[in-house]
């Protein structure tokens, strides 16, 4: 018999845990405490709990302290069917090949479950006793109680494979505004109608006006000695910068101009060493509307299928245990929330201050009906090497980068992932402004409701800071700090149990 058998044999002699098993052991080396973390799904009283920790303590030497935790959890037939589907896609991939969940059934009585695995008659004649027994055990040792695995013979329709629709390529089109208040600088063959908005303009190629208040203009020679301007524009949804060689015609009046002044440039957006570049052939005077309220930019649809990063399924069994916990408020179970966490190659999240900083991994979780249901992780390609701070703080290193998405593609599919749900962070501002910028750069707009859990647990808790790891503490939520998913994972586990306490959604 090994410890851990000889470890239950002790803990079953307490009438509540008589069918306990344990989930995990977790050690902690800097308090010098081991953790048996069990399961029953018996009701347990305090008579059980000290037996329990009573027993832990003989099991484990010093100078380590043994501390037990005990959580109830009944076999839900649901949780066994998703279970029952998970082992058999690790364990034997061929007969789950043939099995969906909905070919899957578990019925429980007095302690026991039956598990039932619907066959047609061909595949019963393939999945063998010791398939069944297999099974049988490895539920049992993530659920309490005694399992049997059986099969019973069940007709299914023939599976037709869908080919998968092309999806439409986007392409978002530039938006144009009205120039106001024309009126000739360096001429112009014909009196230009409409400017492309910057925002949109400087990632498109071809002829284009811009037009907009200059924020920076200098004068310059080229080594010839000819004059030529260099100018910063914006028009208020982006800025633009450009250079223009002046004519004798126009040089006075070019020179004339100053920041603040609004102006209009024809020209053309020509690539230039891997970038585009703004060739400006005519600046007229020109200004946007009085009255110019930018119009949201067309984003794609919400694509029909992932292509790079696909979800998956969580299951949480500590999500099962409510006993003795408030119900979770009703107009938080009708919603959806996207719990997400970024790790990046640095903090500059804005790209007025610079060039912005890199996605390397994204994580994120989905709440519905109030409890965890989905993942989504991945790494994202990045074109720059991590520096060491990074590396250090994050433990991703450049190797565990090759090969991943790029973030074209990871932003998009991440897109998906959040279509019809609110999003939540720590801190989510900071991780919101990456996704929105990147997005941008995709045409995916994450328009939705943001909260933010630092700001609810300032509402609702008393601690010495509100730093993730802290708010963790307070809820005995353990995890792997500064990697993306499982800062998400923990984030949205304290998003529930604030919620919990607020007994609603803020407003």
């Amino acid at each position: 018999m090994t410890k851990s058998e000889q470890y239950l044999a002790q803990i079953r002699k307490s009438e509540g845990l008589k069918r306990a098993i344990i989930q995990k052991i977790e050690i902690e080396k800097d308090r010098k405490r081991v953790t048996f973390c069990l399961l029953t799904d018996l009701p347990f009283r305090e008579e059980d709990e000290a037996w329990a920790r009573k027993v832990t303590r003989t099991f484990v030497p010093s100078p380590l302290v043994g501390e037990v935790s005990i959580k109830k959890l009944v076999a839900a037939s649901d949780l066994v069917v998703r279970k029952t589907k998970e082992l058999l896609n690790e364990y034997h991939p061929a007969t789950s090949a043939f099995l969906r969940e909905e070919d899957i059934s578990a019925e429980g009585r007095d302690g026991s479950v039956k598990v039932t695995l619907g066959l047609s008659r061909s595949e019963k004649n393939i999945v063998g006793k010791d398939i069944l027994d297999s099974l049988s055990h490895k539920l049992e040792g993530e659920f309490c109680g005694k399992f049997f695995v059986t099969v019973c013979e069940k007709e299914k329709e023939s599976l037709e494979i869908e080919e998968e629709e092309e999806e439409e390529t986007f392409r978002p089109g530039c938006r144009t505004f009205e120039i106001a208040e024309f009126s000739p600088l360096d001429g112009c063959e014909e009196e230009p109608k409409y400017a492309t908005y910057l925002a949109d303009g400087v990632s498109t190629e071809g002829d284009m006006n811009f037009c907009g208040a200059i924020t920076y203009i200098e004068e310059r020679e080229t080594q010839k000695g000819k004059p030529y301007f260099r100018f910063t524009l914006s028009d208020g949804t982006g800025m633009v910068k450009v250079v223009y060689f002046t004519r004798k015609a126009t040089l006075d009046k070019i020179k004339e101009l100053k920041v603040g002044d609004s102006i209009v440039c024809t020209g053309t957006n020509e690539a230039f060493n891997g970038s585009l570049s703004f060739h400006v052939k005519k600046i007229n005077y020109g200004r946007v509307p009085a009255d110019f309220v930018p119009q949201k930019r067309a984003c794609r649809p919400v694509p029909k299928s992932y292509h790079t990063v696909f979800p998956e399924e969580i299951l949480d069994y500590s999500q099962e245990d409510l006993f003795g916990k408030p119900s979770l408020p009703a107009d938080f179970l009708k919603k959806e929330f996207v719990v997400f966490d970024l790790e990046t190659t640095g903090l500059n999240n804005n790209p007025v201050g610079g060039t912005i900083d890199k996605i390397i991994e994204i994580g994120a979780v989905r709440i519905r009906d109030g409890k965890i249901k989905e993942k989504f992780s991945t790494f994202v390609a990045c074109p720059v090497r991590l520096s060491k701070e990074i590396v250090s703080l994050t433990g991703i290193s450049d190797d565990m980068l090759v090969g991943a998405p790029e973030i074209e593609d990871a932003i998009v599919d991440f897109y998906k992932f959040t279509d019809g749900a609110e999003l939540v962070g720590h801190n989510v501002m900071f991780d919101y402004k990456f996704v929105s910028y990147y997005g941008e750069q995709n045409d995916v707009r994450f328009d939705t409701r943001l909260y933010d859990t630092v700001t609810l647990a300032q509402e609702q808790l008393s601690l010495s800071n509100y730093k993730l790891n802290t708010v963790a503490d307070h809820f005995k939520i353990t995890f792997n700090h500064h990697r993306a998913f499982d800062d998400a994972l923990a984030t949205a586990k304290i998003f529930i149990e604030l919620i919990r306490m607020k007994k609603c959604l803020p407003n």
